[in-house]
């Protein structure tokens, strides 16, 4: 099975297209205004522009409906939202009755450790994203490694789901993470950067590169 790989944290069409040409499933564009990857809604029409249909996937911190309803007007195709689990339910079944559970994507801030996954959650969603935690940001720290088992498991208890490894991937350690975790979807931003929002152009062929290579190992009897 090939891997779907979301490149995210996108600012610049040149970055669009190069991700496109290598595989890229899904193109992640940052709205969340807090983050130094972050696209104002004034800029998103150019670079969606760019995007073929069904690959435009917007990410925020926790928005509330108006906000919501401008990424829909807008044209993206998935909703990626990162919250604390101190966020009141009603405004993630709000997300869930605006968009519907296909195209929202929930990207919850888990601390370390936590016992149980918060199956809550599931009742509005059928993709969920895991990123390695941070007391400091909701995403793009770069760490990597913290949450695989966290992603193994979930992936095997809740195999009704879709789940989506992000944290620190890179093009020297995304060959260790799929096998580990055997994740088929991954997010990766940071680790092929040139600084936030700059796309390196060699890394990010290098990661594609490793993700091919896996993929073909896996797929050899």
């Amino acid at each position: 099975m090939r891997t779907q790989v979301k490149i995210c944290g996108v600012t610049r069409a040149e970055d669009i297209e190069l991700a496109l040409a290598e595989g890229a499933k899904y193109i992640g564009i940052n709205a969340y205004p807090k983050s130094p990857r972050c696209v104002p809604l004034g800029r998103i029409d150019e670079l969606l522009e760019i995007v073929p249909p069904g690959k435009a996937v917007v990410v925020d911190v926790a928005p509330d409906q108006a906000r919501v309803r401008e990424y829909k007007d807008l044209g993206f195709d998935r909703f990626q939202f990162h919250f604390d689990l101190t966020i009141p339910m009603a405004a993630i079944s709000g997300w869930c009755n605006l968009l519907g559970p296909e195209a929202l994507w929930l990207a919850p801030r888990i601390p370390d450790p936590i016992p149980v996954f918060p199956q809550i959650l599931m009742e509005f969603t059928e993709t969920i994203l895991l990123d390695t935690f941070s007391k400091d940001a909701y995403g793009g720290t770069g760490i990597s490694g913290q949450n695989w088992q966290r992603f193994l498991d979930c992936t095997i208890l809740y195999q009704h789901k879709r789940w989506i490894l992000a944290g620190g991937l890179r093009p020297d350690n995304v060959q260790e993470a799929l096998r580990f975790t055997q994740a088929q979807t991954i997010d990766v931003a940071s680790g092929v950067e040139a600084e936030p929002g700059i796309k390196d152009a060699d890394r990010l062929r290098e990661l594609f590169a490793k993700v091919r290579e896996h993929d073909a190992d896996s797929q050899t009897p």
